[in-house]
């Protein structure tokens, strides 16, 4: 299984940069693509509907400003959908957040927190790991080694005391 990782705009990439990064930590594949809810409508339906042949499980999708890209995609799969609200306009990402998590009823986005492309790729993997008992095991040893790296963080914050 793949994610496809999905943006409105090149400027998206420096953020969702990480969510790939993480997806092949787990050896998830990702498709990268971009394209436009507004001005690309066709290319984003085609993308979508050709995904389950391509071997496509999830969609990660993120888009500022208006940020109807998530729940286009949505529109068009049953597939799950992972949005990711850029902050893009001087509204920090408010208009994104609010475009993305008020879907209809029937037609849902699961939202990240804005610039959360990072627990998306988290998302996408426990969505995985539910049929897959060795990403199962990652992720666990992952949570293992992120309460780790806290305790670290702890004992050097005591040691300065």
């Amino acid at each position: 299984m793949k994610v496809a990782v999905m943006m409105g705009s090149d400027s998206d990439w420096p953020i969702l940069k990480s969510a790939v990064d993480l997806l092949k930590k787990f050896d998830i594949e990702a498709e990268v693509i971009v394209a436009s809810a507004h001005r690309t409508p066709n290319r984003v339906r085609e993308f979508v509907e050709a995904a389950p042949k391509n071997d496509i499980g999830a969609f990660i999708v993120a888009a500022g400003a208006a940020a109807h890209l998530a729940g286009v995609v949505a529109s068009y799969t049953t597939l799950p959908v992972i949005g990711v609200p850029i902050n893009a306009t001087a509204l920090n990402g408010m208009d994104a957040l609010l475009s993305t998590v008020q879907m209809p009823s029937g037609v849902p986005v699961a939202t990240m927190a804005v610039n959360g492309a990072k627990n998306a790729a988290i998302f996408a993997v426990e969505i995985f790991a539910v049929s897959d008992k060795k990403l199962a095991e990652k992720l666990g040893d992952y949570r293992k080694n992120m309460a780790a790296e806290v305790e670290k963080k702890a004992e050097r914050v005591k040691a300065q005391l």
